[in-house]
């Protein structure tokens, strides 16, 4: 089979995850593995997330709480998004936490029968939550159906940013809302930090912390492990003259004789078009340059200076050489985008030591 191989080390998320909860101090260190574990695998990282200690789980929708419940049948699942229409029925059946982010989801919820739910305000990022103005006639109606609350959170916008104002003022409204809430649930924990929050300090951390792209090898959190190893076969090669053109819309041009290299993986993959001739790959520790544009299923690579490049030749495309940020700064993104852009095309590897 000529495919890419993605290897990804489940024992480094689980000691990145020990080092953000060593971070965390006296709050507990919760997971977000929303789409589908950042794109490396719910069932396995969530998997080895629960055998390393952690007990607190955060996913996007609802189809992902049930897909996770599967998975972890005693964890506490956080519903990001909250619930929609009449979704409430079946996030209380599977004992899913949503997180209501409006009072139409509070009253959503007390329809469906009420039970464990998390209360999400928006102390200034103006996305999900419940508005400042709003939250006072929230909890007059509906104090008994947030009576159940265990989580009070909300978001930060600039934590990757440490030195932005926005961090400070949104935890100062954090502050303000609290006690409002706290008079009809006064056994609920408090979340604001998430990676880029856990590493403010201890300010941030409250009682919970929800950590994402720190698990999984990227920034802000430098001190993680890589997480990630992308290698693909090269599946031809060519010598070209001077002056020949390579890829879609002829873009590219030998500028002297060059040898040129095809890979199989291409933006179905998650390898952006955007890359085409502004990125490289790596080749026993040496850069080789993109050549020509990126096309869905293939790339092509200038190899003439590498001469013992042989269709056997394993080719880096992240890795010790180019982790996931170093890649998404090429394609100006966030290392976030790299990961769950990653295809399902892949030959996947897990390393975990529970499994060998």
């Amino acid at each position: 089979m000529i495919a890419p191989v993605l290897t990804i080390d489940l024992d480094a998320i689980v000691r990145n995850w020990r080092a953000l909860d060593r971070l965390s101090g006296m709050a507990e260190t919760g997971a977000a593995v929303k789409a589908d574990a950042y794109g490396l695998g719910l069932e396995p990282v969530a998997g080895a997330l629960f055998g390393a200690g952690c007990r607190h789980f955060f996913v996007a929708t609802l189809d992902e709480g049930i897909a996770l419940r599967a998975i972890l049948p005693t964890a506490a699942i956080h519903i990001l998004n909250g619930i929609q229409g009449d979704e409430g029925g079946e996030a209380r059946a599977q004992g899913l936490i949503p997180c209501l982010n409006a009072p139409r989801q509070v009253t959503a919820w007390r329809q469906a029968g009420g039970g464990p739910c998390a209360l999400q305000l928006d102390t200034g990022m103006a996305r999900l939550g419940v508005q400042p103005g709003d939250l006072a006639t929230l909890l007059r109606d509906e104090g008994e159906t947030l009576a159940e609350c265990g989580l009070i959170m909300s978001h930060l916008a600039c934590a990757d940013a440490p030195d932005h104002p926005q961090n400070a003022a949104q935890r100062l409204a954090f502050d303000g809302m609290i006690p409002l809430v706290k008079a009809v649930a006064p056994a609920a924990r408090l979340s604001l930090a998430a990676t880029g929050g856990t590493l403010l300090g201890r300010d941030y951390r409250y009682d919970l912390v929800r950590c994402g792209i720190g698990l999984y090898g990227g920034l802000p959190f430098a001190d993680a492990e890589p997480v990630v190893t992308l290698t693909a076969p090269v599946i031809q090669i060519r010598d070209l003259p001077a002056g020949a053109p390579v890829g879609y819309g002829a873009s590219w041009t030998a500028t002297r004789p060059s040898r040129i290299a095809t890979l199989p993986l291409g933006y179905a993959d998650g390898f952006h078009r955007c890359l085409s001739s502004a990125t490289s790959v790596w080749i026993e520790g040496r850069p080789a340059p993109l050549a020509g544009r990126v096309s869905m299923d293939l790339l092509t690579i200038d190899v003439t200076d590498h001469p013992g490049v042989t269709e056997s030749t394993p080719i880096e495309i992240i890795g010790p050489n180019r982790g996931i940020d170093a890649l998404a700064t090429d394609a100006k993104t966030i290392g976030y985008e790299v990961l769950t852009a990653l295809g399902t095309r892949y030959r996947r590897r897990y390393k975990d030591a529970n499994r060998n």
